[in-house]
C-alpha cells in the first residue's frame, strides 16, 4: 500500500488507521447518510413546513384571494379559476390553521 511519499514508519501508522477506520461501521454508515441524494431532505423539509409562522396580513391576503377566487370561479365555472382556487385554498387553510395555533398559544 505504500505509495513512496512517506518514510516506512509514518505509511505503516496510516495503513493502521485506515484499516481501523475501514472496520468501523458506525462511521461508514454516517458516512453513508451525509451523501447528497438528487432528492430534498424530507425530514428537514418537514421541520420547515411545521415551523412556518405566518404573518397576520399574509393570512388575510390569502383568504381574500381565496375567497375571491371562490366567487369568480361560481359565478363563471372556468375551469382556470376553479384550479387556480383549488391550489390557493390549502396553503390558505394551513396558514389560518397555524396562525389560530400561534394565537391560542399551541
Amino acid at each position: 500500500m505504500s505509495i513512496g511519499r512517506l518514510p516506512d514508519h509514518e505509511q505503516r501508522l496510516l495503513d493502521e488507521i485506515e484499516r481501523a477506520l475501514c472496520r468501523d461501521r458506525r462511521l461508514a454508515r454516517r458516512l453513508r447518510t451525509l451523501r447528497r441524494s438528487r432528492w430534498p431532505d424530507v425530514p428537514a423539509l418537514l421541520r420547515r413546513v411545521a415551523s412556518y409562522r405566518p404573518h397576520t396580513l399574509t393570512v388575510a391576503l390569502l383568504c381574500a384571494l381565496s375567497v375571491g377566487l371562490m366567487v369568480t370561479g361560481m359565478a363563471t365555472s372556468a375551469p382556470a379559476v376553479i384550479w387556480a382556487f383549488a391550489v390557493v385554498w390549502p396553503p390558505t387553510l394551513f396558514a389560518v390553521f397555524r396562525l389560530l395555533c400561534r394565537w391560542s398559544g399551541g
